[in-house]
Order: structure tokens, then sequence, then C-alpha cells
């Protein structure tokens, strides 16, 4: 990969890495947050996704450190990256569904974006978060009421 393609990548991946990191903390506020007759279902749905999502943060991360950049790091990098807006609490669980579906959503696209000029390693590890984050949008679509 040339020099420049890799800086235009590790740029799309800096740009992955703070919206799955977003969703991750949106996620898992959710999961502490959330009420409501499904409850358990729920509570445990976050779960698994933000822990999902939390062992791919660390790939992504590396993947841009093995381009030779630095990946961003705090709130304020992943805050001037990401589109991915804070979730409020008070919302009712079908709100936080929905909001999670169109977060994935976001990923996805951010992803297929980031694929862009990708050498086979890179594009293999953008091909599985878009596989997961379709999936994540999957089990949320079908748990609102």
């Amino acid at each position: 990969m040339a020099d420049k393609s890799q800086k235009k990548v590790a740029a799309g991946l800096a740009k992955l890495l703070a919206d799955t990191y977003a969703v991750y903390l949106k996620t898992h506020g959710y999961h502490w947050n959330v009420r409501g007759p499904n409850f358990g279902s729920l509570h445990n749905l976050f779960m698994t996704q933000y822990t999902e999502m939390w062992a791919s943060i660390d790939l992504i991360a590396e993947r841009i450190r093995a381009l030779g950049e630095y990946a961003p790091q705090g709130y304020a990098a992943f805050a001037d990256l990401s589109d991915i807006k804070d979730g409020d609490p008070k919302r009712d669980a079908e709100a936080m569904l929905k909001e999670l579906v169109a977060d994935h959503a976001t990923l996805v696209a951010t992803a297929k974006a980031a694929r862009e000029g990708a050498d086979d390693v890179t594009a293999s590890l953008i091909d599985a978060r878009v596989e997961a984050h379709e999936k994540h949008a999957w089990m949320l679509r079908v748990s609102i009421g």
C-alpha cells in the first residue's frame, strides 16, 4: 500500500474506531438504564453487543498502528471524529432500540467508506465489522415492539 493510500485508509479506520467507541459507550449506558417489560432480554442483548464492540475497538486501533499511523485516543479525539451522538438514559426501550439501529447503520456506512483502497488484511477486518454491525442492527430491529 502506498504511503498516501495508507494514510487515507488509516483515517477511515480512525473514524470507524471513534464511531465504534461512541456506539459501544451508548450501548453500555443503555444496558444500565433500559427499563420496562423486556428489561432482562434487552439488558442481555445490549451486554452481548457492547462486549463484542469492546473487543473490536482494540483490533481497529491496532490495525491503524500496523498501517504506521497513531490511533486516536481520548474522548475529545473521538468526539471530533464521530458523528454519533450520546445516548439519553431517560429514553424508553423502544427509542433506545431505534437509535441504536440507526447508529449501527452509520457504523456500516463508515466501515464501507474506510474500505476504499484497503489492503486485503484491512479489508478483511472491515468486512468483519460490517457483518457484525449488520447483525447487531438486525437483532435490535427485531426487538422493537
